[in-house]
């Protein structure tokens, strides 16, 4: 198979190109190194990556790039850039949401439907579900974004299904639920409790702790978003979830316990766009895409300490 992979420097995007170079696909990566963050570290993402005959990165915008030739012989596409962040989405920088979440995916799925690409997998978010008591969180649950970027996410979901139903392109969406592993972004709960930790400097935390998310790690996500991509129902949406549902309180407590270090902690105000609860019911990937998650959050997290702790870009 001949694949595309947007975002390919990215956190997850990284994880997905090694999987796929793993099980023999030929891999074009794309990426335009948003600088919501080091490139550096993006570009430490793609280390293992170097040399591999079966992978090409081309850096370049999804508006920018040459779409129709990028997409000769493609068989599938996997579709994970967009601008991250729910904190970030507010004010001036939504342009940004808009370009980089929106109008990128809207021109990616015309060029597909053009290339007559055989499938195309799009990585949405929980954040598309918001606010809500209702949990867990089911595919057909109301969506109801609680910040902008949850609104963009949701909006270029729509599009993929749009142009499913409307064009026949065969896609298939899966909604992520607060990932977690090696080279997460460095804004991310667990990577800055993790740092904090191994630099002895106080954590933030905002709120009182006691919000909850299903963590999941980015070696289940993977698993997942593949599984999702071979088998998926076309014109599905999917939950990938870790099972792992904790308080940001117990979190702390099970990092300071893989760590061996206590963390001082640091409280401020919740911040807008920050939803109290997540927890997603996986029962539809387990049934259509025999999907269990195979990482527990202990486990995820000792890894993920261990990646950190020793300056490797590990899984």
């Amino acid at each position: 198979m001949k694949t595309l992979v947007t975002g390919a420097a990215g956190f997850i995007g990284s994880h997905l190109c090694e999987d796929l170079v793993r099980r023999g696909d030929n891999v074009v990566g794309l990426d335009c190194f948003l600088g919501n963050y080091d490139r550096q570290l993006k570009e430490g993402h793609l280390t293992r990556l170097d040399g591999e005959t079966r992978f090409e990165l081309i850096e370049a915008g999804i508006l920018d790039a040459d779409l129709r030739t990028l997409l000769e012989g493609v068989d599938r596409v996997f579709h994970l850039a967009a601008l991250p962040g729910v904190r970030s989405s507010w004010g001036e920088t939504f342009a940004d949401y808009l370009t980089h979440n929106v109008m990128s995916t809207q021109v990616l799925l015309e060029a597909c439907k053009s290339a007559r690409t055989q499938r195309f997998t799009y990585a949405s978010s929980s954040s598309v579900y918001g606010e809500t008591s209702g949990l867990p969180m089911r595919e057909d649950s109301a969506t109801s974004p609680y910040s902008p970027y949850g609104v963009t996410k949701l909006a270029a979901e729509n599009l993929v299904r749009l142009y499913h139903r409307n064009f026949g392109l065969p896609t298939v969406c899966v909604r992520y639920f607060t990932v977690y592993g090696p080279r997460q972004r460095p804004d991310m709960a667990i990577q800055r409790f993790l740092q904090a930790a191994l630099d002895g400097t106080p954590v933030r935390v905002f709120g009182d702790g006691n919000q909850s998310r299903d963590f999941t790690y980015v070696g289940d996500i993977v698993d997942g978003t593949y599984s999702a991509a071979v088998t998926g129902q076309l014109g599905g949406v999917y939950n990938i979830g870790g099972g792992s549902c904790v308080t940001l309180n117990e979190l702390i407590a099970l990092i300071e316990a893989v760590s061996g270090v206590h963390l001082r902690v640091e409280r401020e105000e919740a911040k807008p766009g920050d939803v109290r609860s997540t927890k997603a019911d996986c029962g539809l990937a387990k049934a259509a895409l025999d999907f269990i998650p195979k990482t527990s959050l202990e486990n995820g997290i000792a890894k993920h300490w261990e990646s950190l702790a020793s300056g490797e870009f590990g899984f």
